[in-house]
């Protein structure tokens, strides 16, 4: 009689071990929730500090168009073909090697 109340006591320890074990590792706010977390943390991090990077790229452009106008000019030269009046325009083009 003391025995099998042992097995049956060891029995619905190892039970309560195992639910306790499948809780831990694959239940709600278990281990495999916490490195599916851990992963998406560390990509939302290099986003940010990707767009950081851009931002602070964009404040210095910004800055630079406030203070003077060699930044206005740069830029009408480059996008959009500009030249000076009295200046002139040569494009020196290369040959082909072939």
């Amino acid at each position: 009689m003391v025995i099998d109340v042992m097995r049956l006591f060891a029995v619905t320890l190892a039970l309560l071990f195992g639910l306790l074990q499948y809780d831990l590792w694959l239940g709600k706010n278990g281990i495999a929730d916490y490195r599916t977390i851990v992963d998406e943390i560390d990509l939302q991090q290099q986003v940010n500090e990707n767009l950081t990077l851009r931002n602070s790229e964009m404040f210095v452009e910004i800055d630079d168009l406030r203070q003077g106008l060699d930044a206005i000019e740069e830029r009408a030269r480059h996008e959009l073909g500009m030249i000076k009046e009295g200046e002139t325009f040569y494009r020196l083009v290369g040959e082909d090697s072939q």
